[in-house]
């Protein structure tokens, strides 16, 4: 029978991008390089600020894939192959290596010793490597990895392997490997197969040809094939903004701390030398400049755009793109293009004398919809066993200049929070005790590096405050607007040094239309002051308090304090630092630190008091 298996055209960025494994049907299989997309039917997608800050000449989508009736069996793709490659039959147990000459189009794997032929699933485990290569488990060494190298030379046979299950045992010890060659017998089962057990790196992707593969001396760690830490993918994300006339640095005192430091000229004069980080890492100490503001400064004293700074593995860091993105949705006359429509209101408390209404308003500031956003999201490459190990690129032959990439359009609804409130609240001593705690658990993660892209220089209590508000608001939010919480995203803008204090929560799911508009009609007067109450009185107790509440470390590597799956935390597809950097105690208050909304949940619990007692 035949069948048809697709990927739709969001998906080959992320979750299912290059380097990724992808099960569809019982069958595996992982994206390939984008030196192998087809070079017809892909499709342009502009972003120049994007392309500038990341040093690449552009971007494209793959071929968008018809529908049904309108099919062909021929169109050019987005390249997925095989893999793992050995398979094995349900039946008669018999392991199979499947090869390209193998396939035939439209039709599954099948068991060429059964009658009618059974389809073949794929092995559940595989290798992989710091280096970020993936390659199938030697299931004929691990079935023969009990003997010596003398008994193995004497079975030359590789392809008498079985997948036997056991009845007499359970889990994993129930699984084994069994060589059938003449005279073999080798078997192991697979109780300790996960982890590292000195088997040999390919030195390669399963996409790469032979001649392609390096000496590779990582340790060779085997895993599930869905594991999690089998693929990381490093993606860059961009609204699209119109261009303005304004100047690109805005903080001009800050731009003349930098063109006065001593290192300024030896930087401009080396810009392109090994010495360039150093000067550059200097000045950033000593002025706080981050690296957007320091590439415009160089753009302007050199006359030519500078090179992405590098992770010394071929592929740029995640740029800052925030700071034209703040500027844009702050502006006082907000920029408007067809894909980027904003108009301001207000949370519809201007007539409001009483509590909580009246805290409600003076703790937040500018409400802006977004009835329009475009966001295009741009895969440059992937890591495996960690986030930190070394990156592989889009392009592993290094020889193309373009990035895969998609454009999605949706809504949003940015706000801020009241400055000279959260000035105030910042310099309280218990909240920057709070904060410290967390900042040198961060120092201690090896998330240390990725994460500070988000929060600047250094984890400021407005960062931590403003994430754990938009993870809030995105869980109320879901009850209210018809989107599920996997469908919201959230953009923090929280750098100190560029002087942020605002949130924008927006969807970016639909089609080429956009979205339907539910999440902006939420942002309306007075729909938004109602969520933000209610989301502040359920951000006050979580069904694991107290412990969730009074945690001093919790998650991964300890970087969240009272924040749990009960309360706060989001699928990491709407979470821009992967469910870290969260405290709801910094909200709602606690017995160690104010909360900067805690005068709302006291006075919300006082009009409720009172309204019973008047029934």
């Amino acid at each position: 029978m035949s069948r048809t298996l697709r990927v739709r055209q969001s998906q080959t960025v992320v979750p299912f991008g290059v380097g990724a494994v992808f099960d569809i049907q019982g069958e595996s299989f992982v994206a390939t390089g984008i030196g192998d997309w087809p070079s017809r039917g892909r499709q342009q997608v502009d972003s120049p600020r994007l392309a500038s800050r990341i040093g690449v000449t552009g971007f494209y989508a793959a071929p968008a894939t018809a529908n049904d009736r309108f099919d062909t069996p021929d169109a050019p793709g987005a390249p997925y192959i095989r893999f793992p490659s050995w398979l094995f039959c349900g039946a008669c147990r018999r392991m199979t290596r499947w090869r390209i000459a193998d396939e035939k189009p439209g039709r599954p794997p099948r068991c060429p010793s059964c009658s009618p032929g059974r389809a073949l699933a794929p092995m559940r485990f595989v290798q992989i490597c710091p280096a970020g290569h993936l390659s199938d488990v030697d299931w004929w060494f691990w079935a023969h990895s009990r003997k010596d190298a003398g008994e193995r030379r004497q079975c030359g046979d590789r392809d008498k392997l079985r997948f036997l299950v056991s009845e007499r045992a359970s889990g994993l010890e129930a699984l084994s490997v069994a060589c059938t060659a003449k005279g073999c017998g080798a078997a192991r089962d697979l109780l300790d197969i996960l982890g590292t057990h000195g088997m040999r790196c390919s030195g390669r992707n399963p996409w790469q040809r032979a001649s392609e593969a390096g000496e590779c001396v990582k340790p060779v760690q085997v895993v599930q094939r869905t594991a999690g830490n089998l693929y990381y993918p490093i993606v860059h994300s961009a609204l699209d903004i119109p261009e303005t006339d304004a100047p690109a640095v805005t903080d001009d005192a800050l731009a003349a701390r930098v063109r006065g430091h001593d290192l300024w000229v030896s930087l401009c004069r080396g810009a392109d030398s090994p010495r360039a980080e150093v000067f550059r890492s200097m000045i950033q100490e000593d002025t706080g400049a981050d690296d957007q503001l320091l590439d415009t400064l160089l753009a302007e004293e050199t006359g030519r755009p500078t090179a992405a700074t590098s992770t010394g593995t071929g592929t740029p860091d995640r740029p800052d793109l925030s700071r034209e993105e703040w500027d844009a949705f702050t502006a006082p006359a907000p920029p408007a293009t067809r894909d980027f429509a904003l108009r301001e209101t207000t949370l519809g408390l201007a007539s409001e004398t009483a509590d909580p209404w009246v805290s409600l308003s003076r703790r937040f500031g500018r409400i802006v919809l977004a009835d329009r956003l475009r966001e295009v999201r741009a895969l440059s490459g992937f890591t495996r066993v960690s986030p930190d190990a070394t990156v592989v690129p889009a392009d592993t032959a290094r020889r193309l200049r373009w990035l895969p990439a998609v454009e999605v359009f949706g809504e949003g609804i940015f706000l801020t929070l009241n400055k000279s409130e959260l000035a105030a609240w910042e310099a309280d001593t218990r909240v920057r005790r709070q904060v410290s705690g967390m900042r040198a658990d961060l120092d201690r993660s090896f998330q240390k590096d990725r994460l500070e892209i988000l929060t600047g220089p250094e984890l400021s209590p407005r960062f931590v405050l403003l994430h754990t508000l938009a993870h809030l608001l995105i869980r109320q939010l879901s009850f209210e607007s018809g989107y599920t919480t996997a469908s919201l995203r959230e953009r923090i803008y929280a750098r100190r040094e560029q002087d942020q204090y605002g949130i924008l929560v927006y969807t970016a799911a639909g089609d080429a239309e956009g979205t339907l508009g539910g999440l902006v009609q939420q942002g309306e007067p007075p729909r938004l002051a109602e969520t933000l109450l209610r989301m502040t009185e359920a951000a006050a107790w979580c069904s694991a308090d107290p412990l969730c509440a009074e945690h001093t470390g919790q998650g991964f590597g300890n970087l969240n304090r009272a924040a749990c799956h009960a309360c706060a935390l989001l699928p990491e597809t709407s979470c821009e630092t992967g469910n870290t950097l969260l405290d709801r105690a910094l909200l709602v208050g606690g017995e160690r630190v104010p909360g900067y909304l805690e005068s709302i949940v006291t006075a919300a619990r006082a009009a409720a008091a009172d309204a019973v007692e008047e029934m």
